[in-house]
């Protein structure tokens, strides 16, 4: 019996140990990361420094708060307040979208979404410039965690936000009522912004020095927002990368036919407007989330930013881009515009479908946003568009390059090339076109080919985060001369200022030139593929369909 009892205390005493030396290794951890407290007004925050990266980072701070409910799809509230220190470590709030088990495995999204991430470096400096980035993903899918800038942030010259705004038609549904007005999720940038422009002194950043920037659906956020009343002395700079406003995945042409498409994908069986909201603002997110719009062959994206409608409240789009752009009433804003030389790299996993069904019937990958007087005329132009790009070949394996040149040009580089043309005549001076198509041994060929290229996004990533133990020395020094363009650009206005190391690099004109190069070497040349773009300058001259306002039927 003696023996039971010492026995049982030897396993109560050493189960004990291993608590407390569990409990002793999560407070030495804890301790082991450097911390910093921050006083906002809407309470305090902590943040920590990483064993990665000499950057204290704050994660999931709420900077809005998203309505629930029928009321989902209305423009964000204010955020939360707290009295008690906020650890700013959760890194993985997500905001719902399709499919977000596959793409986001093990994080679960939250319609409590609506976070701002702050990096700081660890220096006394204060009012640094800063920087805001949006994260792309086709208005669909992502989340601020997506693509990190603490390498950036690192050098002592920055501060960094990243952040989430709503997605699909959760946020981009727009039948312009009061309970749908649309542009929900970009005016959640909007509110992101202002968040910015009130809190980040408290960070060490200027809140009168803030350049956003952007890829893909972020470069069509950044050139959205710099077109807007609301966004007036938010920021003072634009990078705007893979992605213009009047692209074709853009803004929607006609929101309400979209609308009506997309019910229809998700078992609506109503026949009238009224019906139509009450679907949407009734239905439960999984249903609501349950069809993808990734991949749509005629390029547009059937939920994204919108013209609003009228309806006594704060709009975030009044008008179309090349309207508002056209007609001079926006601000001018220094700018980095760029594009990949591959683009269309982005749609290669399409390829082995689309070779076929663009064989059988290429009407269907004619953009969007062009209009035609009748089907016969739309064949027309798709037969033009189709021989222009592959002659009298099949699309097949043979011509995988053209398919490439094809996607690029019609969704990135065409509408980006226009939107230069339109805001130089307008008076934008400071306009700073580029091309990237650096690769290296890392680059994957083009399949059936033995050509490289520079993917969708590319020239962003060179910037962001990185394990450098997988980069060439090609790469990394490429990294270092983007990252100088970046915060010279950040601090001037002018990516190559007198002390850059890197070629002058001048503003462009209308005609799109100059425009720099950034391959193996770094050079100015002139307008880049000047006849593809022109092919495409004469359809949409004819063409084009202006975007329009949410209308009831």
């Amino acid at each position: 019996m003696r023996k039971s009892k010492q026995s049982l205390l030897s396993f109560v005493t050493a189960a004990t140990m291993i608590v407390w030396a569990f409990i002793l290794a999560i407070f030495v951890s804890t301790q082991a990361q450097e911390s910093k407290l921050i006083n906002l007004a809407q309470g305090p925050v902590v943040g920590y420094k990483g064993d990665d990266a000499d950057v204290f980072s704050f994660y999931g701070i709420p900077y809005a708060t998203a309505p629930k409910g029928r009321e989902k799809f209305k423009g964000p509230l204010p955020g939360p307040v707290w009295t008690e220190p906020l650890e700013a470590v959760d890194e993985q709030i997500i905001c719902p979208q399709h499919a977000s088990e596959i793409y986001f495995p093990g994080i679960t999204a939250t319609e409590d979404c609506l976070v701002a991430n702050v990096f700081i470096p660890d220096t006394a400096e204060k009012n640094l410039p800063v920087l805001v980035h949006i994260h792309g993903g086709g208005f669909l899918i992502g989340f601020g965690n997506w693509e990190k800038p603490k390498q950036f942030v690192e050098s002592k010259k920055v501060v960094a936000v990243t952040f989430n705004y709503r997605l699909g038609p959760h946020g981009f549904l727009c039948m312009g009522t009061e309970d749908v007005p649309g542009n929900a999720g970009i005016k959640d940038q909007v509110a992101a912004l202002r968040w910015v422009k009130a809190n980040i002194a408290n960070f060490g950043g200027n809140p009168d020095d803030v350049t956003i920037a952007g890829c893909s659906a972020g470069g069509v956020s950044v050139d959205l927002l710099m077109l807007s009343n609301t966004t007036k002395g938010l920021f003072n700079k634009v990078i705007g990368q893979s992605g213009a406003n009047i692209a074709s995945f853009g803004v929607q042409v006609d929101p309400i036919e979209n609308a009506k498409f997309y019910a229809e994908k998700i078992n609506y069986q109503g026949d009238d407007f009224d019906s139509l909201e009450e679907f949407y603002k009734s239905i439960s997110f999984e249903q609501l989330l349950s069809y993808s719009l990734l991949a749509n062959r005629d390029h547009a994206v059937k939920v994204s930013p919108c013209v609003e409608r009228d309806l006594g409240i704060e709009r975030f789009l009044e008008d179309g881009p090349t309207n508002i752009i056209k007609s001079g009433n926006y601000v001018r804003y220094p700018m980095i515009y760029g594009f990949t030389d591959m683009e269309g790299l982005f749609r290669i996993g399409e390829f082995e479908q689309w070779k076929n069904d663009m064989n059988e019937n290429f009407t269907q990958f004619v953009p969007a946003d062009l209009q035609f007087e009748s089907a016969e005329e739309k064949e027309k132009i798709a037969i033009q568009i189709k021989q222009f790009y592959f002659g009298d070949k099949a699309v097949g394996d043979e011509t995988v390059l053209q398919y490439v040149d094809f996607l690029s040009d019609v969704i990135f580089i065409y509408p980006m090339q226009k939107a230069v043309t339109l805001q130089v005549e307008s008076g934008n001076n400071e306009i700073y076109l580029q091309v990237y198509n650096f690769t290296d041994e890392n680059t994957p060929y083009v399949p059936y080919t033995k050509e490289r290229g520079a993917n969708h996004c590319d020239q962003l990533y060179a910037v962001f985060d990185h394990d450098y133990n997988t980069l060439t020395p090609e790469y990394i020094e490429m990294k270092e001369k983007m990252r100088e363009i970046w915060f010279d650009f950040m601090k001037t206005g002018n990516p190559t200022p007198e002390w850059s190391s890197l070629p002058k690099w001048e503003p462009a004109r209308a005609d799109r030139a100059p425009c720099m190069n950034f391959g193996r070497t770094i050079q100015l040349s002139g307008t880049f593929i000047k006849e593809r773009t022109d092919f495409w300058e004469n359809i949409y001259n004819k063409y084009h369909r202006q975007p329009v306002a949410p209308y009831r039927y």
